[in-house]
């Protein structure tokens, strides 16, 4: 599974720019606008059900990722960057560290209701 993808416009014109952020049947639930300080680290978690697409819009971050699903898949990351949608399907372990002051939307499969995401949660250390 490819779990980071650069976005490319699929129209342009004299008025600017059209892309697509998802694709096919993908239930959105919620939409949420995220800031992040340089150094910050965020999720250092897993989700039972709940798939997250994270587009970055501003700033950079290390992705990192491991796949619960499969035997013996070792911790990997990536770079995204302004324009990347990461995607995390569900019992893949996660984690964010900022390298740059950033902006991101997170759209998520599942409710965002606190307790509903908390019951579908793991917290798990995989970067300090």
């Amino acid at each position: 599974m490819k779990y980071v993808k650069k976005i490319k416009p699929f129209h342009i014109d004299e008025r600017g720019e059209m892309s697509h952020l998802l694709e096919g049947k993908t239930p959105v639930t919620s939409v949420l606008l995220i800031t992040s300080k340089k150094g910050a680290i965020r999720a250092n978690h897993y989700h039972k059900k709940d798939t997250h697409y994270a587009y970055m819009l501003k700033g950079k971050m290390e992705y990192a990722y491991q796949d619960l699903k499969s035997k013996n898949k070792k911790k990997q990351s990536v770079i995204v960057e302004k324009g990347d949608v990461v995607c995390t399907p569900p019992m893949t372990i996660h984690a964010m560290r900022f390298l740059e002051d950033s902006v991101f939307l997170a759209l998520t499969t599942e409710e965002r209701d606190q307790k509903k995401y908390e019951k579908d949660t793991v917290r798990i250390k995989l970067i300090d």
